[in-house]
């Protein structure tokens, strides 16, 4: 493990390597604990190099077993060497020369699970960002490409299974019970999306025909016996691939193309070109042990890794300040494939609520960095929200900006103009300044400026003129290194709505740039005059949350209720529905604080329900619109000097006044909203069950008693129905009989199945209260708690601290010392899991004063640590300085 502190990594100072790297050839014979890795690279020195410029290698941990030099033991003298690097000199001023390294690594004593490890019995890699330099000493970096051929050599009977990137070029035996593998990847790539996958694996085959007639071979790799379980994640694989030809003109390339799922993995997924690596929990899907949930996450994250083979391996980043090229972009389409298979409104609402729970409170702490950042210590702690949902934003905003054929047209540009090569966030926009001949200079801001933008609006009625008067203002807060702030280019979809709702189309526009339906805020502030208004409007603005932006639009209740009625654009309805919601809720938790009862808006209240009630809408919005602010919301609203406690109780004051007045529509639709026969995943059973659900929560705190949640659970015939039962006896009713039985029952029920006793450990991880640290302490000792699985750690230690403001915030600061000694326990294993566990505390200062010192005391003891990883100390440094 690196415990150094970490260079700092300027933008500023790129520069491209002195000598390119023509080709990669790779022979690994496979040993648990001795593997013998040998890379033969072809290289030449750039053009206008000095001649005596050296070659410098990245290594990490690594021993050098030999050196040659074209076929030749490289002479001591002209080299040095270190765990970290391998600097050779004296190279040829202009001609090719091959090196050929040898290195010997420990695959099974890699809990880092970053470069080539062995885990249940399977050797697996994962080179994104900086893995690859843990293999062989190479020049470590995604402006590196080159084609790769790759030999595997291991034993015959442990690893029947040998696979590598690229067209399987043929096997043999080789020796006494060994045999070999060779790959080649004839599309240059960087080291990051190489991949090597071996061991005993069952398999999920198929076939793709593409757009020009080519039949690809779909392979899914997964522990034997469980083959049925990834029918549907091929099933999203192939549906991906058709809609990336429809919809981008973007064919597959390769003869073949593997998924393999893996139990113990750090990130979600990996797109190493024609050879996926998977967290399996996003890929082994049925009914009875997935939820809807899980079968919409698999299929969105199979299409992310999928259209990666286009956004990330053909068009490559320059370097790891662009990965928001690749991640945001990538993320961009996989909501646009989702909502085209799905919903498109409900969609968005995810979309949103996510942006708004993990992103918004990343923009607004001390880890606040640009969609494409300037300096880094430590790469991996840059896969943020930011980069991947925040830049996925400004992409769909371009799209906004130049309707849907430009913007196609600018990706086509994209593509034809950059395939092959690894490229700039310059180069992205520039080709969609090309294909629109609009200039985007102002709009490239959002790349540049971290921070939320606050954008103020209120709006005054001429009756006289017919004229109605948007006065809009900007204002980017201050972010880590980022004090002053430019005004952004943000655009706002806009429509306006009479009293009988009917839409209200202006006749011209003065003071800002209006087409179609978007208004252009440019300046700091602006007033657009809409003209040929003949009543006073409702006025609905961001519909589609058209820009990621905090909103303050002073309306009244009985606007957003017209809005929440008529709006044709569901997203706004929702919006308008939470607009509702919001000022109930903070008037709630301060509430909650002083000790007052809480009380709520009939408007609100009676919107909501009639919303629940309204079969012309689809059941999985209503759903949506049930499921109202979270806590973290509410915190992020109120703003500073927050009592997680004031919070959880003012919202389930609230929670219990929705439920006594719409009690007889939730007996409705828990009545109604059943989904007979074979479950199936499919969007409209899904809502339906969605809805269902809301009411059955509801129903809980109308009726304060646990007999229908657990009548619920006794009668689910699929896990979207069961853990939501599970969670609702767990959470609303904990010291109850009905939950211990229950509880009981789903351990006993799913212990073989690893993924469904993730779901176990974190229904109780999130149970509200201070009694919930005790709990989750005695899990842990529990045999089926597993340290060295991520998911299992995540399951319990992460979302404890990440999704349970009460018991994690519980005011005497145990929480915070509790996760303090598990990031210390974590780091010498894991750092990654570690670093990203650690974001749990990035919102500390917005705690009231109490809190805040116990979580800064937390963070002070981590810092405080000397073997620390550059990760985690990257990431404590940072917080406490923010």
């Amino acid at each position: 493990m690196r415990t150094d502190t970490g260079q700092v990594i300027n933008l500023a100072d790129y520069q491209p390597t002195d000598f390119v790297l023509e080709r990669v050839d790779l022979t690994f014979e496979l040993d648990p604990t001795e593997t013998k890795v040998e890379a033969r690279l072809i290289f030449h020195r750039r053009e206008g190099v000095d001649p005596k410029a050296q070659l410098v290698l990245d290594g990490d941990e690594l021993t050098l077993s030999g050196l040659l030099f074209d076929q030749m033991e490289m002479p001591a003298d002209q080299y040095t060497v270190t765990p970290e690097s391998l600097t050779v000199r004296a190279l040829p001023a202009s001609e090719p020369f091959e090196l050929t390294i040898t290195t010997i690594i420990n695959p099974e004593a890699n809990t880092q699970l970053m470069g080539l490890y062995r885990t249940g019995g399977i050797y697996c890699t994962q080179c994104e960002a900086e893995g690859f330099r843990r293999i062989t000493y190479f020049p470590d970096r995604p402006d590196v490409l080159a084609p790769y051929t790759v030999n595997i050599i291991a034993d015959k009977a442990a690893n029947p299974l040998l696979l590598s990137n690229g067209n399987f070029l043929g096997g043999a035996g080789y020796g006494e019970g060994k045999h070999f593998a060779a790959w080649f990847d004839p599309h240059p790539k960087p080291s990051y999306l190489f991949a090597l996958v071996a061991g005993d694996l069952g398999v999920l085959e198929d076939t793709f025909t593409t757009m020009s007639g080519r039949e690809v071979a779909l392979k899914i790799y997964v522990e034997h016996g469980k083959e049925p379980r990834a029918a549907y994640a091929m099933d999203a694989l192939k549906r991906s691939m058709k809609w990336d030809e429809e919809v981008f003109g973007r064919e597959y390339d390769l003869d073949i193309f593997m998924i393999v799922a893996v139990s113990d993995f750090n990130m979600g997924a990996m797109e190493n070109k024609g050879l996926n690596v998977f967290n399996d929990k996003y890929v082994l899907a049925d009914p009875e042990t997935a939820t809807d949930g899980d079968y919409a996450n698999i299929e969105a994250i199979i299409a992310h890794e999928y259209f990666h083979n286009w956004t990330g391996n053909r068009i490559t980043c320059r370097d790891w300040f662009q990965l928001c090229l690749k991640e945001g972009l990538t993320v961009y389409r996989d909501h646009e494939f989702s909502a085209d298979q799905r919903s498109r409104t409900v969609k968005r609402i995810a979309e949103v609520r996510h942006l708004k729970s993990e992103q918004f409170p990343e923009d607004a702490g001390p880890l606040a960095h640009p969609v494409r950042p300037t300096k880094y210590r430590e790469i991996n702690n840059f896969y943020t929200t930011t980069v991947y949902e925040k830049g996925s934003e400004v992409t769909r905003m371009i799209a906004t900006l130049l309707g849907r054929d430009t913007f196609k047209q600018g990706m086509d540009l994209y593509f034809d103009r950059h395939d092959g090569q690894a490229v700039t966030i310059e180069d992205f926009v520039k080709c969609f300044e090309d294909a629109s001949r609009r200039d985007l200079t102002q709009f490239s801001l959002w790349y540049h400026q971290a921070g939320t933008p606050l954008v103020t609006v209120s709006g005054a009625y001429d009756a006289v003129a017919k004229t109605f008067s948007l006065s809009l203002e900007q204002m980017i807060p201050a972010t880590p290194g980022q004090s002053d702030k430019r005004p952004m280019h943000i655009p706002l979809s806009l429509q306006l709505f009479a009293e009988d709702g009917a839409a209200i189309t202006p006749t011209s526009v003065d003071g800002a740039e209006y087409t179609g339906s978007v208004l252009h805020l440019t300046e700091r502030t602006q007033t657009a005059v809409l003209h040929g208004i003949k009543t006073r409007p409702a006025v609905s603005i961001n519909r589609s949350f058209s820009s990621p932006i905090n909103l303050h639009f002073d309306q009244s209740p009985a606007d957003l209720a017209l809005l929440a009625r008529y709006e044709t654009d569901h997203f706004a309805r929702w919006q308008a529905l939470t607009g509702l919601a919001l000022p109930n809720l903070l008037n709630a938790a301060r509430d909650a604080r002083e000790g007052k009862s809480v009380s709520s808006e009939t408007t609100f209240i009676d919107t909501l329900v009639a919303a629940a009630a309204d079969e012309s809408l689809e059941p999985a919005f209503r759903a949506q619109a049930l499921a109202l602010p979270s806590e973290a919301d509410i915190a992020r609203e109120l703003g500073g000097n927050n009592d997680p406690d004031a919070i959880h109780s003012g919202r389930q004051a609230v929670m219990k006044q929705v439920a006594d007045a719409g009690r007889d529509t939730f007996l409705a639709l828990d009545d109604s909203m059943t989904t007979p026969g074979a479950f199936s995943p499919d969007a409209t059973s899904a809502g339906r069950r969605a809805l269902r659900n809301a009411a059955l929560t509801y129903l809980s705190y109308a009726e304060s008693s646990p007999a229908r949640a657990k009548t619920a659970f006794d009668a689910a015939n699929n896990m979207t129905d069961l853990l939501h039962a599970l969670t609702l006896l767990a959470h609303r009713f904990p010291d109850s009989p009905e939950a211990a039985e229950a509880l009981s029952a789903f351990k006993d029920r799913f212990s073989e199945n690893a993924l469904v006793v993730d779901k176990w450990f974190s229904v109780q991880a999130t149970i509200p209260g201070a009694g919930t640290l005790d709990r989750v302490q005695k899990l842990m000792e529990n045999p089926l708690f597993k340290r060295t699985n991520p998911n299992r750690v995540r399951s319990l230690i992460g979302t404890f601290a990440f999704a349970n403001p009460t018991g994690f915030g519980r005011a005497d600061g145990e929480g915070y010392a509790f996760l303090a000694r598990e990031i210390l326990d974590i780091d010498g294993r894991n750092p990654q899991l570690a670093a990203r566990i650690l974001t749990s505390l990035r919102s500390w200062r917005s705690l009231e004063p109490v809190r805040q010192d116990h979580a800064r005391a937390a963070l002070l003891e981590i810092e405080r640590t000397a073997e620390l990883s550059t990760d985690v100390r990257d990431i404590v440094e940072r917080t406490l300085k923010g």
